[in-house]
């Protein structure tokens, strides 16, 4: 890659323009022809560098309900279980760490699911020892942008208020979304074509105008529902072959504080406050990314330094099953939770639950 293509692709990350013609408006930042963004952009995509371009929703804000997930599982079992697991249309990232809990995914459910039914299924499915439900409760910063142009991540900036509690969500879930709301979401999740207005099929498709999917797009990210527009990027083929999760034991009263702090650092994607359990007793985490297994690190130390939390673990992922986005108010999540209800019993009253009891 040379200076233009990453300094395009730190653009993309940020806000993707949702206006007639996206590629031109990049033009205007990149002092390069609407045909020169689109080049790049196909031949970043050819070399599997960018991931997809769409929209970011806030789960949580649609009514879905989401969490991260730790199953245990033996090691000669791992890729067997994996394979369960990343068969779930709502997992959105399946990997193996390094850790005794070793299989970490990410799972949404639609309003009307359990996400604690599905957990146990899959716990029952994936033949796991034990496994933890990590809901957040606290978000502190969630923003996905590797930084293609230099920086170690070490560096601290300016951290606004991030999102939501379990007791303050941005908008009020399904019951406020109109059916045209819904279309546009639907639309707008989906990898948008290299072409100079990708945003006309999809409005002829649900059958508005530009001009009425670019105000839906705006009541949707007033409402909270829609984060924003960006690029997301494969990151070992963007050069970040490292990603760790930096999980914190932090005293109780310090965690509003030391969240702050954290969520602060450039090299800081995403930074919750989760529960704890007898056999978890890590309540902040922190996902890193570097070039190498060194650099996270290198933040992870700042990190520490900063807030004087000295007891962590650094758990970094050794094997990725999936890394999708989630597709929202699609029929794949339904069909999974029939499919299930008519091939599984439920648990036996003898078998452990997998949520222990929360320290």
């Amino acid at each position: 890659m040379d200076d233009r293509d990453k300094r395009l692709l730190n653009i993309i990350q940020g806000d993707f323009p949702l206006v007639c013609r996206p590629f031109r408006a990049l033009w205007a930042q990149m002092d390069l022809s609407e045909g020169e963004v689109v080049d790049r952009l196909a031949a970043l995509k050819q070399r599997r560098i960018i991931r997809q371009i769409s929209a970011i929703f806030d789960t949580r804000s649609l009514g879905y309900k989401s969490s991260l997930v730790a199953m245990r599982v033996q090691p000669e079992r791992l890729d067997a279980a994996a394979a369960v697991i990343s068969d779930h249309p709502g997992v959105s990232h399946n990997y193996q760490r390094n850790h005794a809990f070793n299989l970490w995914f990410t799972l949404a459910v639609p309003p009307t699911s359990d996400l604690q039914w599905t957990v146990e299924h899959l716990h029952a499915m994936a033949g796991g020892e034990s496994t933890r439900i990590l809901p957040t409760l606290r978000l502190f910063k969630i923003g996905m942008r590797l930084d293609m142009e230099g920086d170690t991540g070490a560096e601290r900036v300016e951290s606004g208020e991030a999102g939501y509690s379990e007791t303050r969500r941005p908008a009020a879930g399904r019951a406020g979304l109109r059916a045209v709301d819904i279309a546009v979401i639907r639309e707008l999740q989906e990898d948008i074509p290299l072409v100079a207005e990708p945003y006309r099929p999809m409005a002829e498709r649900i059958g508005l105008s530009e001009e009425g999917l670019f105000e839906v797009a705006a009541h949707l990210s007033a409402q909270g529902y829609l984060r924003r527009m960006a690029g997301v990027l494969h990151h070992r083929e963007a050069g970040f072959r490292a990603n760790a999760m930096g999980v914190w034991v932090v005293p109780p009263n310090r965690t509003e504080e030391v969240g702050r702090i954290m969520g602060s650092f450039k090299g800081v994607s995403h930074c919750y406050l989760r529960p704890t359990y007898p056999d978890w007793p890590y309540s902040l985490f922190t996902m890193v990314h570097g070039q190498q297994a060194e650099d996270c690190q290198v933040i992870i130390n700042a990190i520490s330094q900063a807030t004087g939390i000295s007891e962590y673990a650094l758990l970094y992922s050794t094997k990725e099953y999936k890394k999708i986005r989630v597709k929202y108010f699609t029929p794949d999540l339904d069909e999974w939770e029939a499919r299930a209800r008519r091939t599984l019993s439920p648990p036996r009253a003898d078998q452990p639950v997998p949520v222990g009891e929360r320290a």
